[in-house]
C-alpha cells in the first residue's frame, strides 16, 4: 500500500520524490538541530510583519530555584533581535509528557528565569557558548544585530524585557497534539506581555533526501492584538516631531526639535529607528570601514538622549577609555544630567526635561555631538 503524505520533492523536471514521515531518532538530535539552525523556529510565521531572528544563548541552560541552583535545565535559550528572551522546550511525539506535564515544566522555567536571570548572566552564558564553538562573541553578536543596533542598547533591552515579563515560551515537537494546541492558545491569550506558542517540526525522508516542515500553533487574532508590537516601518522626521509634540511639554518638544536640527547640521546622513511605539534618530558615523551609534534621540518613555558607549571598545576609532569618558563629560555638561563615569563602560540617558531645564542644554548636547562627529571625520 502506498503511504500518502502530501509532501513531495521535485528533482530536476522529471522526477517527483514522495517523502515519508519519519520521527527524529532521539531528542538530543532534535535539540542539536535547533541549536545549529535557529531559522527552524520560523520567525516569519511568529511575526509576519517583522520576522523574528534568533540568537542562541545556550543549549541545556540550568535554571535553578533559590534553594536548588541547578534544579532544572532548559533545552534552549535564544534572544530575538529586540532582546526578547525565548525559552524553548523540545519534546518528541513519543514522549508521554508532551501534554500537561511539559506545560507545568515550562511555567517553572519562565517564573524562575524571570526572578533569577538578567542581561549580565545571559551575556556570560552566550560568551561561554561562543567560546565552546571557538567563535568570538562580539563578532557573532554584531553580525546578528547588524549596524543599526548597538550591543549596549540590545543588552539594556534584554533587562527591560525580563523585568516586564516580556518572554517568549516555545514548545517544539515533531507533532503537536490537539490538547497542547488548545492549552497554548489559551495561555497565549491570557499571558500578557508574554507570548506562548508551539512549533511543530515534521520530518520527511525519501531517496536519501530529508525535509523538515515547520508550523506555528497558538496564534489568534485576539492574542496578537493584545501583545506589545515589535519593530515596524522606519520613522521619519515629521512623524518623530509630531510624536514629541503630542506626548511632551512644549519646552521638551522644542528641545527635541533643536537636537534634531543640530544633528542635521553635522552634515551627516540621519538614520531613523524602526520602533513600533517609540521613535529614534541618530547621525550615521562611519570611518575605517566601521559604523558607530554612540548617541541618539529617542521618544521612548518621557523622551531622552541615549548614550551607548561600551560597543566603541571594538571599533577602530573612539575606542579608548579616555575618549569615551570625554564623551560622557561633554554630555554631562547639561545641568543635572544624571550621567556618571560608569556610562563610559555601558549606557545612560539624559531626559529631555533636564535638557530643556538647562538654558544651554540643547547647545551642550549639540556641542557633544559635534565633538564626536569631528573625531570620526578625522579618523577618515
Amino acid at each position: 500500500m502506498t503511504l500518502r503524505t502530501g509532501v513531495f520533492v521535485l528533482q530536476g523536471t522529471d522526477t517527483l520524490v514522495p517523502m515519508q514521515p519519519e520521527q527524529f531518532a532521539a531528542e538530543v538530535d532534535f535539540q542539536a538541530l535547533l541549536s545549529k539552525f535557529p531559522a527552524l523556529l520560523v520567525g516569519d510565521q511568529i511575526d509576519t510583519d517583522n520576522p523574528r531572528r534568533f540568537l542562541l544563548v545556550k543549549q541545556e541552560l540550568p535554571i535553578g530555584h533559590e534553594d536548588a541552583a541547578s534544579r532544572w535545565s532548559l533545552d534552549h535559550l535564544f534572544l530575538d533581535q529586540d532582546g526578547v528572551p525565548t525559552l524553548v522546550e523540545v519534546k518528541r511525539q513519543s514522549d508521554g509528557r508532551l501534554r500537561r506535564e511539559v506545560v507545568g515544566q515550562m511555567l517553572d522555567y519562565a517564573s524562575n528565569f524571570q526572578s533569577s536571570w538578567n542581561a549580565d548572566r545571559i551575556l556570560s552564558a552566550f560568551e561561554a557558548t561562543c567560546a565552546a564553538a571557538k567563535a568570538e562573541s562580539g563578532a557573532v553578536l554584531a553580525e546578528f544585530l547588524g549596524p543599526d543596533i548597538a550591543a549596549d542598547r540590545f543588552w539594556a533591552d534584554v533587562d527591560k524585557n525580563i523585568a516586564a515579563g516580556k518572554l517568549r515560551l516555545l514548545f517544539v515537537a515533531d507533532d503537536i497534539p490537539s490538547e497542547l494546541r488548545r492549552i497554548v492558545e489559551f495561555m497565549n491569550k491570557q499571558m500578557q506581555p508574554a507570548e506562548v506558542l508551539a512549533i511543530e517540526l515534521r520530518q520527511f525522508t525519501g531517496q536519501g533526501l530529508r525535509t523538515i516542515v515547520p508550523m506555528v500553533f497558538g496564534q489568534t487574532q485576539e492574542a496578537a492584538g493584545r501583545k506589545e508590537p515589535t519593530r515596524g516601518e522606519r520613522w521619519t522626521e515629521e512623524r518623530l516631531l509630531a510624536e514629541c509634540n503630542s506626548r511632551f511639554s512644549a519646552v521638551e518638544a522644542a528641545a527635541a526639535r533643536a537636537i534634531l536640527d543640530g544633528m542635521k547640521g553635522l552634515g551627516l546622513p540621519l538614520v531613523f529607528g524602526t520602533g513600533r511605539t517609540s521613535g529614534s534618530v541618530y547621525p550615521l558615523l562611519r570611518a575605517k570601514g566601521a559604523t558607530i551609534n554612540p548617541a541618539y534621540l529617542s521618544t521612548e518613555g518621557k523622551g531622552s538622549v541615549w548614550l551607548q558607549l561600551k560597543h566603541l571598545e571594538t571599533r577602530p576609532f573612539l575606542n579608548t577609555v579616555e575618549e569615551r569618558r570625554e564623551i560622557v563629560r561633554l554630555f554631562a555638561q547639561v545641568e543635572n544630567s544624571g550621567l556618571t563615569d560608569a556610562v563610559a563602560e555601558g549606557w545612560g540617558t539624559i531626559a529631555l526635561a533636564r535638557i530643556a531645564a538647562d538654558p544651554r542644554g540643547t547647545e551642550k548636547v549639540i556641542d557633544a555631538l559635534q565633538w564626536i562627529a569631528d573625531r570620526v571625520k578625522a579618523a577618515g
